[in-house]
């Protein structure tokens, strides 16, 4: 398939920078740490995190909870550290990198998989947008989300150039309102037993092993193409510390937050809206009231465009078409399907999706970084069953853990057994250059000038 694109030059002089859906981001676009860390620190500090961390304690107590948190989180910094450090020292989105291990035509399955998956996010957080105002504010619910959803696609059309700006502003607009409303806790019911919480016998979330799922889960997806966003840092290095500010960093103070909330009794019914504390925010002051409905806007904003960015990065390539013209196919869809309401179906489904998606993460990691003395210099096959065969296996290890031992941590159980289905077949294949393929071609998506493939 042959990509059609403008050329980078043509894009800019329409005010736009190219989005390099086709090819390595090269050194010359590249961006500095602080813009990459901006778009990855903003995306986790997030309303919808308040609420995970927030049932997660409610089963747990506060100090269990924090501590599968933070376990969940330090999984996420090395398996999403890893997946950058492969961008950043390449320039690669998720779906050229993908093409390595999955092959020429097979990394379509693994990237259209993704791709579709987070546009369900997409459509689930814009009609939670509208949703929450409706039941905190009286909105009316379907004209805030059409709303919500024209200002996310048109913030998405701008491109990595956006999310940076939307992640510097939604970071500290989380923690200051978090801070506001912790505030008004302490000075209505004190704070005074928060760290003995124990936690509730009758909650939803009652193991560490499940609660490190959830936590690995609430990001697997994105988390697994951070290459869309890390891959325009100056070196690896750069991609992994931008990474690293997300996890653990914002993850877990979002998750914590929400977590006290829960702890100290200000919540509202915390098995299932955790530690949401939008409501604590309203009602006291005009001008605070205002500032919460633009937190819900930057706030679910910030994950439906780096969800969308996702999707439209990832079928532009499939497809051969551009990001910006999928952002806007891709962004009406999810948005009809949010306004029709079907997108209080997706969570169940997405959540059970989710547990196929870090196996895909565990099989390039090994594929890239573990064997790269073998792969490095590998033509690029068409289809490698060797890496869906990992990945299946994985997959299905994961599931058998979600259904049969939902109290043990299944993304983990999934991940490792995708690494060892990995090591093991490709060991007995005998052959690490793509055992079955039909054929294969050289992997032309090079490496930019000046970068390295460490």
């Amino acid at each position: 398939m042959t990509a059609v694109t403008n050329s980078p030059a043509a894009t800019e002089a329409h005010g736009l920078t190219s989005e390099f859906e086709h090819e390595p981001v090269p050194a010359t676009h590249r961006r500095s740490w602080l813009s990459v860390a901006a778009v990855w620190f903003g995306f986790p500090m997030i309303l919808t995190n308040a609420v995970f961390g927030g049932v997660i304690v409610y089963g747990l107590g506060l100090v269990r909870g924090l501590l599968a948190i933070l376990v969940g989180n330090l999984v996420l910094m090395l398996y999403v550290g890893l997946l950058s450090h492969l961008a950043g020292s390449t320039g690669r989105n998720f779906a050229i990198v993908a093409k390595s291990t999955f092959g020429s035509r097979g990394y379509a399955i693994a990237s259209g998989f993704l791709s579709t998956i987070v546009i369900g996010w997409f459509a689930f957080q814009t009609g939670l947008t509208g949703a929450t105002l409706h039941s905190t504010l009286g909105w009316n619910e379907p004209g805030t989300i059409l709303l919500a959803g024209v200002l996310y696609i048109a913030v998405t059309f701008v491109g990595i150039r956006a999310l940076a700006i939307l992640g510097a502003v939604a970071a500290p607009l989380f923690i200051v309102l978090a801070a506001v409303a912790i505030g008004f806790v302490a000075s209505q019911r004190g704070l005074g037993g928060v760290l003995g919480y124990g936690g509730h016998p009758g909650a939803t979330v009652l193991s560490i092993g499940a609660a490190v799922t959830m936590t690995v889960a609430g990001f697997a997806d994105s988390g697994t193409m951070t290459a869309d966003f890390t891959r325009w840092s100056r070196s690896g290095r750069h991609a992994v510390g931008a990474s690293a500010t997300a996890f653990p960093l914002a993850n877990f103070v979002s998750m914590a937050v929400g977590g006290v909330i829960v702890a100290a009794g200000a919540a509202t019914d915390p098995d299932k809206n955790g530690g949401d504390f939008l409501g604590i925010l309203v009602g006291h002051h005009p001008l605070l009231t205002a500032l919460a409905v633009v937190f819900v806007f930057i706030n679910l904003g910030s994950v439906c465009t780096h969800c969308l960015y996702n999707g439209a990065v990832g079928w532009s390539h499939i497809t051969a078409s551009k990001m910006r013209l999928l952002t806007v196919i891709l962004g009406i869809i999810g948005v009809v399907a949010a306004v029709a309401g079907v997108w209080t179906l997706f969570a169940d489904w997405l959540n059970i999706l989710g547990v196929f998606v870090p196996p895909i993460g565990a099989v390039l990691i090994t594929d890239q970084v573990l064997l790269r003395r073998r792969t490095e210099h590998r033509a690029t096959a068409t289809f490698r069953p060797t890496a869906f065969a990992a990945w299946a296996i994985g997959a299905v290890v994961a599931a058998v853990v979600h259904f049969t031992a939902p109290q043990y941590a299944e993304a983990i159980a999934g991940i490792v057994a995708a690494t060892l289905a990995y090591l093991v077949i490709t060991r007995f294949a005998g052959s690490s250059t793509g055992a079955g393929a039909a054929t294969a071609v050289p992997d032309t998506d090079s490496v930019p000038a000046g970068e390295t493939t460490r």
